[in-house]
């Protein structure tokens, strides 16, 4: 088959593509320390992230497709809830060497949970057709709501000790690697969830 470029570009895809560009662009943010942008393009990341996996399910597709699916969607989760919250993390914890010690094992966490996904994910769908009920480990995404709520509380100096992001992190990549299940939100949980994220973004947007 001829193509134009490797890879796929239909709309089953393109949020992924989407979230990568926007955490990339919070990379950017982090470094030149405009961390409420950052902050945003988190959030918005972690939304093209909910919603990809329903959009690739309307399409029939084929199995190399649903293969690229899966290795596409991981590695652009690595860039947005892996290095971004690390770089950001590094760059509002006064670039210490304990911060970027704690990010860069952050990074390394998420990029184990994410290949072990991968891995169980491609076995999954060879022997199934049925949608996932359950991850092994805290999803990776669970950072997308959990950095701007401590962003928040830094910034309304509720609480102004910078360390408080590593120990987020410290405890979230712990959680990526812990083999328990936790049972796959619903639509009433993904509901509660967007809803959260709504909530976070008018927060941020009043009382910053």
């Amino acid at each position: 088959m001829n193509r134009k470029a490797i890879g796929y570009y239909d709309y089953t895809v393109i949020l992924t593509y989407c979230g990568m560009l926007f955490a990339f662009s919070g990379i950017l943010m982090s470094i030149n320390a405009n961390y409420l942008s950052a902050v945003f393009c988190l959030l918005v990341a972690g939304v093209c992230d909910m919603f990809d996996g329903a959009v690739a399910s309307t399409k029939t597709r084929s199995k190399n497709e649903k293969r690229f699916g899966i290795q596409i969607d991981s590695l652009s989760d690595l860039i947005s809830f892996g290095v971004l919250p690390g770089v950001f993390v590094y760059m509002i914890s006064g670039k210490s060497t304990a911060s970027a010690i704690i990010s860069s094992l952050f990074v390394l966490c998420a990029l184990i949970r994410l290949a072990y996904f991968n891995v169980l994910e491609e076995e999954r769908q060879s022997q199934t057709t049925e949608h996932r009920k359950t991850y092994l480990g805290v999803p990776v995404t669970t950072i997308a709501l959990l950095l701007p709520v401590v962003y928040l509380i830094y910034s309304l100096e509720l609480y102004t000790v910078s360390m408080m992001f590593p120990v987020l992190l410290v405890i979230q990549g712990t959680g990526f690697l812990l083999p328990v299940e936790i049972k796959k939100p619903g639509k009433a949980k993904k509901a509660c969830i967007v809803a959260f994220g709504i909530f976070e973004v008018f927060s941020l947007i009043v009382f910053l």
